[in-house]
């Protein structure tokens, strides 16, 4: 069954992740109309793919001819696609982050619920080659997670490109607390929030960060799974020798029989009794065409999946409940 699908946004990921994975998928997919809050890009996305550029999202999401939604970038509307989604019956693959506060969020999940359409959130990081074949090594060889350290380096300026395209702090810090609960395949009990301010007169945070527990509740912090996970955004993008100068490991696991470092595609390098061992996973298929390949079955199956929604709205709990840890001096117990 081929789906016709509607674009709403299109990030910064188009031409590396989304554009390829979608002409990859040709027989599964195909595009019928392009919706960007900027009016030009939506035309020409629209003629390659010889689909309709459409106003706004409202309009697309209430066309005959589309199945589902692909929205692409975090861009002025937030959540408003989805619910527009919702209203016309329409299948939603999210391969942006959502910045919503709890009732937002727990609003979206009801309306979704409610609406019984098939909902994907992107989340690369988790089905990564080199995630995946982890998982297999903690399974295997390596034993269960001890300490998790989980960083991303965002360069400064990103932020000030086309508006709306670019992943915001929080957008990322939610992938990577996704990232890390699917590591460790439990679910965190509390966490400790840290956030700098990049100046004096603005808003954004150059640098945030969390301790994210994952002990039983009965025993208290400290005793099971510790993940430490920051983002930082305090190197200007021109910088350009500066931002690629010792990179730290995108995610690093030390385990009870050894220790894992993931450097995002397909990269991973680990250590046992044995020595080291280097695995490059480069021949396995690209993670969007993965995606992408989910999504199609999620939408024709006649078993619904909203594990993507439960995963969403969760990650965003964490990242708000680390907002609080900060504001109150305090960690904050986490409760789903």
């Amino acid at each position: 069954m081929k789906l016709r699908v509607g674009l709403i946004g299109l990030g910064s990921n188009w031409e590396s992740r989304h554009r390829p994975a979608l002409r990859a998928l040709s027989d599964r997919f195909e595009v019928c109309a392009v919706c960007d809050q900027v009016a030009l890009r939506a035309e020409q996305a629209a003629r390659e793919w010889n689909a309709a550029a459409c106003d706004g999202f409202r309009a697309l999401t209430q066309r005959p001819d589309i199945d589902a939604v692909l929205m692409l970038a975090p861009q002025w509307y937030g959540y408003l696609p989805i619910s527009a989604a919702c209203e016309a019956g329409k299948a939603v693959y999210c391969a942006n982050s959502l910045t919503l506060e709890r009732d937002q969020a727990l609003q979206m999940k009801q309306r979704v619920d409610e609406a019984g359409i098939a909902f994907m959130s992107e989340f690369p990081r988790r089905h990564s080659p080199a995630t995946l074949r982890l998982k297999e090594l903690i399974a295997t060889r390596l034993g269960k997670p001890r300490l998790l350290f989980c960083h991303a380096r965002v360069p400064a300026e990103t932020q000030h490109g086309r508006p709306g395209c670019n992943p915001t702090p929080a957008n990322h810090l939610m992938e990577l607390v996704d990232w890390c609960r699917y590591v460790v395949g439990t679910e965190p009990t509390s966490v400790v929030g840290v956030r700098h301010t990049a100046a004096d007169g603005v808003e954004e945070d150059d640098y945030q960060m969390m301790s994210l527990d994952f002990s039983d509740r009965d025993k208290g912090p400290g005793t099971g799974v510790t993940a430490q996970i920051s983002c930082g955004r305090y190197m200007p993008a021109a910088w350009q020798e500066a931002t690629a100068f010792r990179t730290p490991a995108a995610l690093q696991v030390a385990c009870e029989n050894g220790i894992a470092f993931i450097d995002l595609p397909s990269t991973l390098v680990w250590f046992d009794n044995a020595g080291r061992h280097q695995e490059s996973l480069d021949s396995e298929r690209p993670v969007g065409e993965l995606l992408l390949g989910q999504f199609h079955r999620a939408v024709t199956s006649l078993v619904r999946n909203s594990a993507g929604l439960e995963d969403t709205y969760r990650a965003l709990s964490v990242v708000i409940e680390s907002r609080r840890s900060f504001a109150e001096g305090r960690r904050m117990t986490i409760e789903f």
